[in-house]
Parts: C-alpha cells; sequence; structure tokens
C-alpha cells in the first residue's frame, strides 16, 4: 500500500462492488466510511466489519443527504465515487426515456460530481487526497461507446470527462483524481459476468491508495493506463 491509514469514503458501499472496496481498505487499516442511500444496509455492512468502520446513509441524488451524511463521515481523505445505476439496457439512442437518462445522469455524473465537490476542496486544504471515480469501458471511445446502454454510456463518458477537469484543477495539490473501467463484475447489475467484486475491487484499491508521485487524470483498466 502507498500511503498511512486514513479515512475513506465509499459511495454505493452495502453490497456488490462497494462492498468489497470498503471491506479490502478496512483490510489495510483504514477508517472506512460506508455511504448508501439504504441506511439499514449500510449499518449493518459496517456492523460486520467491525471498528473503524461506520455506515452512513448518503443517496448522490439528494444533497441534504450528500450533506447530511458527510458531516457524520467527517473529514474525507479518500473518496470512491462507486454510487451507480444501470436503467437502459436494450434501448436505443433514439428509443430510450429520456427520464431514464435524467436519472441515470442524476447518479452516474450529478452524484460522483455533487460528492467532489463537497470533499475535494477540504482535500487540497490539507494538501492530500485521492478521488477514484469507478468508469466503465461503455464511457470509453478507444473502448466502445455502447448504443445499447445509450444513458448508461453517456453518464459514464461524462464521468470521465469529470475525472480529468477535477485532476486539472488539483495539479499539483496533493491530490490525485482518476477514473478505473474494472471490467465487467459480478453484481446484481451483471450478475453473468466471471469477474468477483472482490477480484475488481483489489484494482480500485489500488487506485485509491497510490503514492504521492502517481499518475492523476488517468483512465485505469484495471492496473493499467488506458486511452479515453
Amino acid at each position: 500500500m502507498g500511503t498511512p491509514p486514513r479515512t475513506a469514503l465509499v459511495t454505493g458501499a452495502n453490497r456488490g462492488i462497494g462492498l468489497a472496496v470498503a471491506t479490502l481498505l478496512h483490510a489495510h487499516g483504514h477508517r472506512v466510511v460506508l455511504a448508501a442511500r439504504d441506511e439499514d444496509g449500510a449499518h449493518k455492512a459496517a456492523a460486520a466489519l467491525g471498528e473503524d468502520a461506520v455506515g452512513v446513509a448518503l443517496d448522490v441524488a439528494d444533497p441534504d443527504s450528500v450533506e447530511r451524511g458527510l458531516r457524520e463521515a467527517g473529514e474525507v481523505d479518500v473518496l470512491v465515487n462507486n454510487a451507480g445505476v444501470q436503467l437502459d439496457w436494450g434501448a436505443s439512442p433514439t428509443g430510450v426515456d429520456l427520464e431514464l437518462v435524467r436519472r441515470t445522469l442524476e447518479v452516474n455524473l450529478l452524484g460522483s460530481w455533487r460528492v467532489s465537490q463537497a470533499v475535494v476542496p477540504a482535500m487540497v486544504r490539507r494538501g492530500w487526497g485521492r478521488v477514484v471515480n469507478v468508469s466503465s469501458g461503455t464511457g470509453s471511445f478507444a473502448f466502445g461507446i455502447a448504443e445499447m446502454c445509450p444513458a448508461y454510456s453517456v453518464s459514464k463518458v461524462s464521468l470521465n470527462a469529470l475525472t480529468v477537469m477535477l485532476a486539472k484543477e488539483t495539479a499539483g495539490t496533493g491530490v490525485l483524481v482518476n477514473a478505473i473501467n474494472p471490467g465487467m463484475v459480478r453484481t446484481r447489475m451483471r450478475p453473468d459476468a466471471e469477474q468477483s467484486a472482490e477480484s475488481a475491487a483489489e484494482h480500485i484499491v489500488r487506485a485509491a491508495t497510490l503514492p504521492d508521485d502517481g499518475p492523476s487524470g488517468v483512465f485505469l483498466r484495471r492496473d493499467a493506463v488506458v486511452d479515453w
């Protein structure tokens, strides 16, 4: 691990990739805040981890919920923007319900943006921070924009753009901001995938604990830097 123990906040942490990431960060000695819309699920997941793990109710699409959750979480050194939805599989760009597009962007883009706005300035003031945006191959022009889930794909393209902008804003401050495509992961969203959430978490945690001379503003495919 490249950093000493710090406080890490993981959104969407009551199950799947988020829970696996929180579990691994906790195993490495970090204080972990498991944030989720499901308050009971967040508390139960944190209790299962034990000491130095806390669950908070935090809906990334609700500004008031974000404010309350972060007030309870305290100072955040590591942010993993993992919360996301996939609502439009099988739709087409010309046929997708634009309400689904709006709801997808509200969580996948604006949710990550909202939480980042709330915690990154304090990271900059303290001179250290790590932000990892959990993206997707469907958000990559190099890998392949996915027309069969247009809202999800556009949300991840936009999340990648946000990553680059945040990295430019924080350059030289000690804060590193990167996006990662963990590959297809076996979760409720993709129960047919071969890769386990625990395997994906290993790569995400490495991105969240980069050394001070690590990259910022890059797109990671597991542990390799890839084209946007």
